[in-house]
């Protein structure tokens, strides 16, 4: 990449984003050194934006901050469409945005919130049992790890979280979550796949919903809360909308 690269900080409740004109073909190592949160621009991960080129009108890239691909990322295809829309690389509120994981549809709501389709969901309904607990495997065209406990404030995500992450039975690694339902709502903590903790995860929500649904099949919309706030979750046959914000924070350039 070049020296000298104009970038723009944007976040999704909380879970934050160095975003890029694309396409672009980082080494990990200059991924790592822009999302580094003492010597760099600090981020979640590395977005870049670029029209699309397979059917959707744009394109989204993504790395997690330890420099490594991710198939999709929930929270950060809601930002590509605000960083899209903000310079009209789109020209109206509906839209297909291609990722590693396929086409995805999004459409920006007149409150400013964005819904994106992150369906189909397969949930696994085989149980794994790691560390003592029940874990349903969750595939939101990234792979999750869900177990429920009495209150995810009290997890054990940092020190727990990594050895799900990196259990031999994640032969590519998985994101982790520790998530209570409570009524409709959801209240759920992170630990996510090359990155840490973190204060939202948008996919890991969505997975959280699904796995909800096992035992409560009649609910079709969620209220998932992270500590980075809260975000809504629809079922709709195979869609499945995550519906909540995405704000652009500054803009800057990087000069490494």
């Amino acid at each position: 990449m070049a020296a000298m690269i104009s970038f723009v900080k944007m976040h999704g409740l909380s879970n934050d984003f160095v975003v890029l004109d694309g396409p672009i073909d980082p080494n990990p190592a200059e991924v790592r050194a822009m999302c580094d949160r003492r010597t760099g621009i600090g981020a979640d991960g590395l977005l870049a934006v670029s029209r699309g080129t397979g059917g959707g009108a744009i394109r989204m890239q993504y790395w997690n901050a330890d420099g490594s691909t991710a198939e999709m990322c929930g929270n950060g295809l809601r930002c590509v469409v605000r960083y899209a829309m903000e310079r009209d690389l789109v020209a109206d509120g509906e839209l297909l945005v291609e990722t590693p994981a396929g086409l995805k549809a999004a459409r920006v709501l007149e409150d400013g919130d964005i819904a994106v389709d992150l369906g189909p969901v397969e949930v696994d309904l085989t149980i794994v049992e790691l560390h003592g607990r029940p874990w349903n495997t969750v595939d939101v065209g990234n792979p999750h790890a869900v177990t429920f406990v009495p209150d995810p404030a009290q997890a054990p995500v940092t020190t727990e979280g990594p050895l799900v992450e990196t259990d031999p039975r994640f032969p590519a690694g998985t994101n982790v979550e520790y998530a209570a339902v409570v009524g409709e709502r959801i209240d759920m903590r992170v630990w996510e796949r090359g990155v840490g903790e973190t204060r939202a995860c948008g996919s890991g929500m969505v997975a959280a919903a699904a796995a909800a649904r096992l035992s409560h099949p009649e609910t079709d919309r969620w209220e998932v809360t992270v500590p980075g706030g809260s975000a809504g979750v629809e079922f709709d046959g195979q869609h499945v909308w995550l519906i909540g914000p995405a704000v652009s924070v500054f803009e800057g350039v990087w000069a490494q």
